[in-house]
């Protein structure tokens, strides 16, 4: 209609100055649009207008539609759907009087919508179609679920004329029974089921683009083709064998090695160039085909208005996607009328620029014109009561009977409760409870939709865990972590962790330390001993709470570490008596001036804001101090959040160790099943037979070998007393020596073989592979370990040797079999 429109315009834009031109188009009236003003059109052009309208095709079912009275069961069917009620009689007539109205007062636009037959044949208000109802499904609650619930459970059946609304409108029962309906039938169920979760909802009977009417998403981006991103796995390292041959030395040429890298880059240019010239001739071939029926397609769809259900913004759903479109969208070219299960409205705005201007206040009669008054919107007054005076009895009385008659209710929808049976029970969570696990694990919470899992702990856990939530157990992903604050020292209550932050909470600190959050930069891969690579802190924000020990000009409550930027920022609590805090900023320092000397401190090098300043704060000393006590807390605060990583590490390494093993706690009197306490008595009884053989040993008899070599049954002289004595004493001094002589011996060739493992390194240092490098230090660390270990042994039996020795003739001198004989001599 708009494009035979635009052919009548152009006939008369021959004949008519531009000035003219425009006044004629602004009062050019077409079906699309919807206003209430009579038209300025002649009546020999609205009768062209008709002849070249009627010449249009468009296209028609040819066969019987889908659902028909034939196919239908009626009477299996209640008695609302058969018949109507009084208070639906006098809706009809009251509809009808409308209808009349409104076709008197717009002769121009189509006929209302209003009272289609139903599956029985009987004339119904669509707004009693409507069936609020509540599902009492988790899926079917908010609107996307029901959108795609009745997207996927029903068939498309296009409208038998695709320039006028269907002629019947079926309940929403049937309508399920069947799975079928067309654009009507689906938004009727989806606005039901929105109505009825609190969303406010309306049937929107307008014209829509032919692909959406058509439901052509043949220009869409198939979901799909879409592919998950896939994480790259990173290949595990292969341990070197011992007796591997060593790769060759690679001597390629590096430029060589440059210009093949150009060569293919130039090659990967020319294809994606390439590619983008064929997506554009793809695109430029697959524009769609000028729609001779465009602005004329009937559709009906859903509006959703904002503010019930937290719904921030109006938007439109298309029952046949279930996509959400704002209202702005190219799709949706006008709106003759909308109903709920309350009321109608007409559209009385202008829709020459598609729905893009309408506004949706439902409450402004000027705009939206109303069936009855019975409606929950808030009207506008447009008059006012001093100006407005009712002289003519009869006009009083008119006007008492309208409003009489649109103060009708409107009656309960004749339609059956809405009833939808699942065909099978789909798993949305699943939880799990545990008792007498060994890691603590009380409850396991996953959710099958977001993929999200949670655990929770007894107290007791290794790490002090109270809430784990996570997606995957892999590092560097989106994970929430709470503790038992009572438990660690550190008073850390809760980690929340993403691939580039970390933000940790604390409480009950001595300095008063009460949130961190760290942000990272991207990994820099570096050499170095360890496999995993460091990810560079770039910022470090740190709050503390008030110290009532100091003053508040002086008691920090919030600290920035720029690292990047070499830059410190500081912002102090707030006085009881004031409004704002003080701040202080450290910038970056240079290491020199101009002409070569060294800086240490320079009063550009520190911004203030001071609330109420004091002397000694303005002293370049105290900022000096102030900036280097802030330097050392930054590599504080940077070292805690390393340690804060390898924490993170450590717990999903033990997590998977406990998910792994699936030990139970058994209770230590249970001496069958609890390996661990009879492991322990064992190695306690073992402890005790060795210390027991020790005692033992100590308490043999030292003089033994010695009085073995004397005639049995002699007794001893005083020269054999002293001729035992130092026997004993000499051999003692000669086992002392051969042990520092051992020690001396290990300790020396653990030397020399350290020299000849780094000769050979300095030798062969060219030809090293990263293996052999890792190995060689791995050599130098242990060797230098057993270096140490026999040096302090060493050292240990130069200091006790010679009180062993005195601890030994002590003894001999107490001895009893030789203490008298020896009195002589000591």
């Amino acid at each position: 209609m708009e494009v035979l429109r635009e052919k009548v315009e152009e006939e008369e834009e021959a004949e008519r100055e531009e000035a003219a031109e425009r006044a004629e188009r602004e009062k050019a009236a077409w079906q699309v649009e919807v206003r209430l003003e009579e038209t300025t059109l002649s009546p020999e052009t609205l009768r062209e207008l008709e002849r070249k309208v009627s010449e249009i095709e468009t296209p028609v079912l040819t066969g019987p539609p889908v659902i028909t009275k034939d196919t239908i069961d009626i009477s299996s069917l209640p008695l609302s759907y058969k018949t109507n009620t009084a208070k639906e009689e006098h809706l009809l007539q009251v509809a009808d009087d409308f209808s009349r109205q409104y076709s008197h007062l717009c002769p121009d636009r189509v006929p209302l919508f209003l009272h289609p037959l139903n599956e029985c044949e009987v004339p119904k208000f669509v707004s009693t179609t409507i069936r609020p109802t509540l599902m009492p499904y988790p899926d079917l609650y908010n609107w996307d679920g029901c959108a795609q619930f009745v997207a996927d459970f029903l068939t498309v059946v296009p409208l038998p004329d695709p320039l006028k609304p269907p002629p019947s409108l079926y309940s929403s029962t049937t309508v399920l029974r069947y799975q079928k309906g067309n654009c009507f039938d689906f938004s009727t169920l989806l606005c039901s089921l929105l109505i009825g979760s609190g969303y406010d909802a309306y049937c929107v009977n307008g014209y829509g683009s032919r692909d959406l009417c058509h439901m052509d998403l043949t220009r869409e981006v198939c979901p799909l083709t879409v592919k998950p991103k896939q994480l790259v796995k990173k290949q595990e390292r292969v341990l070197p064998k011992k007796y591997a041959v060593k790769p060759p030395r690679d001597l390629s040429s590096r430029f060589e090695q440059e210009q093949e890298l150009k060569r293919q880059q130039q090659i990967r240019d020319q294809e994606e160039r390439r590619l983008r010239e064929e997506e554009e001739r793809l695109l430029e071939a697959e524009k769609p085909k000028p729609d001779p029926l465009h602005g004329l397609r009937v559709h009906c769809w859903v509006l959703v208005l904002s503010g019930k259900r937290e719904v921030p913004e109006t938007f439109f759903i298309d029952p046949f996607t279930a996509r959400s479109y704002s209202t702005k969208d190219d799709n949706f070219l006008g709106i003759e009328s909308l109903w709920n299960h309350k009321n109608y409205w007409i559209n009385m705005q202008d829709c020459w620029n598609c729905c893009k201007d309408l506004i949706f206040d439902l409450g402004d009669p000027v705009r939206w014109e109303f069936m009855l008054l019975g409606t929950d919107k808030p009207n506008l007054s447009l008059i006012d009561d001093d100006d407005y005076e009712l002289n003519d009895d009869d006009d009083l009385d008119n006007l008492g009977k309208e409003d009489e008659d649109k103060s009708f209710d409107m009656p309960h929808s004749w339609v059956e409760q809405i009833d939808i049976s699942p065909e099978g029970t789909k798993t949305l969570e699943v939880k799990e409870w545990f008792q007498n696990r060994e890691d603590r694990l009380e409850l396991k919470h996953v959710n099958k939709i977001t993929g999200l899992n949670i655990d929770y702990f007894k107290p007791g856990h290794q790490q002090a865990l109270r809430v784990h939530s996570y997606k995957s157990m892999q590092p560097e992903m989106d994970r929430v972590m709470e503790f038992y604050e009572s438990i660690r020292v550190d008073g850390l209550i809760k980690r929340e962790e993403t691939p580039m932050t970390m933000t940790e909470y604390y409480q009950g600190r001595p300095d008063f330390l009460s949130y961190r959050h760290i942000n990272f930069g991207p990994r820099v891969k570096k050499l170095a001993l360890s496999s995993s690579d460091s990810k560079p802190v770039v910022k470090i924000t740190e709050r503390f709470l008030r110290n009532p020990a100091k003053p508040a000009d002086e008691d920090i409550a919030e600290r920035v570490f720029l690292v990047a930027e070499e830059r410190i920022q500081l912002r102090y609590h707030c006085r009881d008596d004031h409004i704002t805090a003080s701040k202080r900023e450290f910038l970056r320092r240079t290491e020199v001036d101009s002409k070569g000397n060294k800086i240490i401190m320079t009063p550009d090098m520190c911004l203030s804001f001071e609330v109420e300043p004091m002397e000694h704060t303005k002293r370049l000393l105290y900022q000096y101090q102030t900036m280097m006590q802030m330097k050392n807390e930054e590599k504080q605060s940077r070292h805690l959040a390393w340690e804060s990583e390898l924490e993170v590490l450590e717990i999903l390494k033990l997590r998977e160790e406990e998910e792994e093993a699936h030990t139970l706690t058994i209770s230590i009197y249970d001496t069958r099943r609890n390996e661990k306490s009879k492991e322990y008595r064992e190695t306690m009884e073992r402890v005790m037979h060795e210390e027991h053989l020790r005692q033992v040993e100590t308490q043999l008899d030292y003089l033994a070998p010695f009085l073995a070599q004397l005639p049995p049954g002699e007794k001893l002289t005083r020269w054999q007393a002293v001729r035992l004595k130092d026997e004993c004493l000499s051999d003692f001094k000669q086992r002392l020596i051969d042990k520092a002589n051992l020690i001396q011996a290990r300790f020396e060739k653990e030397t020399q073989e350290l020299q000849k493992k780094q000769q050979w390194y300095q030798e062969n240092q060219v030809t090293l592979t990263s293996e052999d490098e890792d190995q060689y230090l791995s050599y130098c660390s242990q060797a230098m370990f057993r270096i140490r270990i026999l040096e302090q042994r060493l050292n240990r039996h130069k200091e006790l040797a010679p009180l062993k020795y005195l601890a030994l003739e002590e003894k001999l001198y107490k001895d009893p079999r030789l203490v008298e004989l020896l009195k002589v001599f000591t």
